[in-house]
């Protein structure tokens, strides 16, 4: 599978990375999804302390024992989970620092190659966030760090004021937003960015009519129920190249975009994503097809 390079890091990612939220508690069952994930040529992991209480940091901890070497591992903080399971967004210096040792801990490793940031407002203390993160750098527990956020007016902040090498951000054919204000902008700074959710909670995948039905009733974004309805269907125009495949071709059309990442609950899951490295590349005329079955939407809020 193809590498990008992540922003001006000396990171090599995989153009499609394993989201491990997914995974379940189920160890056997996560093992050998990462196992096949990693046989397929990913090697980008992407975790958070958050999911399933550290649990899942664990799980990704224990398979991939052995495997260190071979593998970008991400993972994020400043979401402060409290003894009754609730949580509060927490980028102080201070719950950083202390966290990263308890994703160590549970990741069965010394260092972390991408920390990032889980979220954020424009009314955090960003230097005093930036501060945790180089002080980690320095001190060889992280090698690189990220935002992970859909906020143009945080992104351009953590743009001017810090050394990040990557954005975590949603992005797809059905959340073209990025595309107006934020992926030229990264692009011009060597940051790269990981697209998350590229197949629309399952309304872009293989499944899509079904994952519509279910998910889509209420319109998503500025998408009617209706209009979510005849994206799918005109993706099967598209044939035969699937539309779990297309989704993924067209966040990584641009050059700014460096790996996206998909979650996996089984090895079918798996399997349908790792379909996009046996088709023909995209043509600037498939994706010009594609923008226009879709709607331009924009930032409303958060500029």
């Amino acid at each position: 599978m193809k590498k990008n390079r992540l922003g001006s890091s000396d990171l090599f990612v995989s153009e499609l990375a394993l989201g491990c939220m997914s995974l379940g508690t189920d160890e056997n069952k996560a093992k050998e999804i990462i196992d096949r994930a990693l046989y397929s040529g990913i090697n980008y992991l992407d975790t958070a302390d958050l999911y399933d209480k550290g649990q899942n940091e664990a799980i990704v901890g224990n398979a991939i024992k052995g495997k260190r070497e071979q593998i970008v591992l991400a993972t994020k903080v400043g979401n402060h989970l409290k003894e009754d399971g609730s949580w509060f967004f927490d980028p102080s210096k201070n719950y950083i620092k202390k966290q990263v040792k308890e994703s160590l801990r549970r990741l069965k490793t010394d260092y972390i190659d991408l920390y990032q940031l889980h979220g954020g407002t424009i009314e955090d203390p960003i230097d005093e966030t930036i501060d945790a993160f180089e002080d980690l750098k320095k001190e060889g527990l992280i090698r690189y760090y990220g935002i992970s956020s859909i906020r143009p007016n945080v992104i351009r902040e953590y743009v001017e004021r810090s050394n990040i090498v990557s954005v975590m951000m949603q992005y797809s054919l059905l959340d073209r937003r990025p595309e107006e204000e934020v992926l030229d902008l990264l692009s011009e700074n060597n940051i790269s960015v990981v697209s998350r959710g590229p197949v629309a909670k399952g309304m872009l995948s293989d499944k899509s009519n079904e994952k519509v039905e279910q998910k889509g009733k209420d319109g998503y974004l500025d998408y009617s129920y209706d209009k979510l309805l005849s994206v799918s269907k005109q993706l099967d125009t598209f044939s035969p190249t699937s539309k779990t495949t297309l989704a993924l071709q067209y966040v990584l059309q641009h050059p700014a975009v460096a790996s996206a990442v998909f979650g996996a609950s089984s090895l079918e899951q798996l399997n349908s994503n790792l379909n996009y490295d046996k088709a023909e590349p995209l043509s600037q005329k498939k994706f010009d097809q594609l923008k226009k079955i879709s709607l331009p939407i924009k930032y409303d809020k958060h500029r």
